[in-house]
């Protein structure tokens, strides 16, 4: 454990680092700029750049003209062979280590290649940031009097080709500094664990009787750890197995449907919430203020940015703009350059700004998680804000959910069907039903459109799933733990097929 005076070096060290991001809030169109010339200066003679031509290349626009927007099917098999050994193909820096997404949408895993750069300037980088930007805004706090409680990929890492890939949370804490592990638990040893449930007994055991101060890991997640580190102590709540918590760092899926179970878990008025905003392919956002339900996008991390009106979203097809561009309230598709060598790559999120200075974003789903099979263009931000207005309504909460499509037949219109599993039901599912329904008209003129009068679709179809019934479908996949998530949305009624089947 660290002491008091511990606590005031380490915070005064990861407060120098607000000066720099002041620059970047002041200068946000130099930084970004400046950052693709030295991002193409760096890799003009792999064979990719060799091959685009980028020592042709001078400024923005010519850098759209040489270099096509690209989804992974596209640089597939360059990262094959950057993974059987091959070097300065797209990057100029050897690269070894391969974030291996873990998306349930597909069964073909993607391996995102992480160079040395993007693990120290972007994820690390991060990391402390994430740390400095809570202690500018919490001057009192004793962070580091403690240990921080992470939970991390349920993947170890795992050797192939002479190149190593696993979860991007195992990538990470491989590289972590010694020093880490004396502020972190569990130990490396255990966060590394490949199967999950008994990765999640250990860690308890590990962790129970430390100063814990801060969490850090997947909502979804860390919600399992919390019940059974309850259930294992026998306390009521979790201030009483960690009196000292101040903090949850939380990224990876929305909060909202989970905050009043923490809240409940967790009682105290002054408890903080951050959220970050990181995936395989880079760090891009850290909330930077109490109480705030949007994210300052980071700049300076290696990550060029540009942004795709969804309303004209075409994939690789697609014109995108500029951060110079972009306008608040209007849903984007995120492509990226990065210091790992992706090249305009799409990474399937969409996003909206709330602030143009300093440049803050809210996430509002994926390009291919929504519902638009009767031109509803029903996306992830609209269902969970129906939900969590349905939710205050009838007192009820939610542990998971996914809805698909109902095919219109000869005698059956559209519609949406719905699996939820509630944490706490609602009386009465036919008056949440119809609370849900309004909600999403109120917030949705498409889908409210597509309602009128039960024309094109009819009222939702919800399911109430038993307990367990979303963990056990994740377990029968292989999917527990860290970056694992459930789908929300789909076109497609592959996933709600299978949950009404279990």
């Amino acid at each position: 454990m660290a002491f008091p005076l511990v606590n005031s070096i380490i915070s005064w060290f990861l407060k120098k680092r607000k000066h720099q991001i002041e620059l970047f809030l002041k200068y946000p169109i130099d930084v970004q700029q400046e950052l693709l010339l030295r991002l193409l200066k760096d890799a003009k003679n792999t064979e990719f750049g060799l091959s685009s031509a980028f020592s042709t290349i001078e400024d923005y626009t010519s850098f759209t003209h040489k270099v096509p927007i690209q989804q992974y099917e596209s640089i597939e098999p360059l990262i094959e062979r950057c993974r059987k050994g091959e070097q300065n193909l797209f990057w100029p820096t050897d690269i070894k280590w391969f974030a291996k997404s873990s998306g349930t949408t597909n069964a073909k895993s993607k391996f995102i290649p992480v160079s040395d750069q993007a693990i120290e300037y972007c994820h690390m980088k991060a990391g402390k940031d994430m740390l400095c930007l809570y202690i500018n805004n919490n001057e009192e706090t004793q962070l580091f009097t403690g240990k921080g409680l992470r939970l991390g990929g349920s993947s170890a890492v795992y050797e192939d080709n002479n190149s190593y890939f696993g979860d991007l949370s195992a990538i990470i804490i491989e590289n972590m500094p010694f020093w880490a592990d004396f502020s972190s638990a569990p130990s490396q040893e255990t966060a590394l664990m490949s199967e999950w449930e008994t990765k999640m007994e250990a860690i308890i055991d590990e962790t129970i009787d430390e100063d814990i101060t801060s969490l850090v890991g997947v909502p979804s997640w860390m919600l399992v750890l919390l019940h059974r580190v309850l259930e294992k102590t026998g306390k009521e709540t979790i201030l009483d197995v960690w009196p000292n918590l101040e903090v949850y760092f939380h990224g990876g899926v929305n909060f909202s449907p989970y905050k009043e179970q923490y809240e409940k878990l967790i009682p105290k008025k002054e408890f903080k919430y951050y959220e970050t905003y990181n995936a395989s392919e880079g760090f891009f956002a850290i909330q930077d203020q109490n109480n705030a339900d949007d994210l300052l996008l980071m700049l300076d991390y290696g990550i060029f940015y540009e942004f795709i009106p969804m309303a004209t979203y075409k994939g690789e097809n697609s014109t995108a703009i500029p951060i110079s561009e972009v306008k608040k309230n209007t849903n984007y598709a995120i492509v990226i350059t990065t210091n790992s060598g992706l090249w305009r790559y799409l990474i399937g999120d969409t996003v909206k700004f709330t602030s143009l200075d300093p440049y803050r974003i809210k996430i509002t789903g994926r390009t291919k998680h929504f519902i638009n099979v009767f031109g509803e263009e029903l996306i992830i931000e609209n269902a969970e804000d129906a939900l969590k207005k349905a939710c205050e309504k009838t007192n009820a909460s939610i542990t998971d959910y996914t809805v698909g499509p109902i095919f219109m037949g000869e005698s059956q219109k559209g519609g949406h069907e719905w699996i939820i599993e509630f944490k706490k039901a609602p009386k009465n599912l036919e008056y949440f039903t119809e609370l849900l329904d309004n909600a999403l008209k109120a917030i949705n003129s498409d889908y409210e459109a597509k309602r009128y009068r039960n024309m094109t679709l009819a009222m939702p179809t919800i399911h109430q799933a038993k307990q367990g019934l979303f963990y056990t479908w994740l377990k029968e996949k292989g999917k527990l733990g860290g970056q694992h998530k459930v789908p929300r949305l789909s076109n497609t009624r592959d996933f709600v097929e299978e949950l009404l089947r279990l």
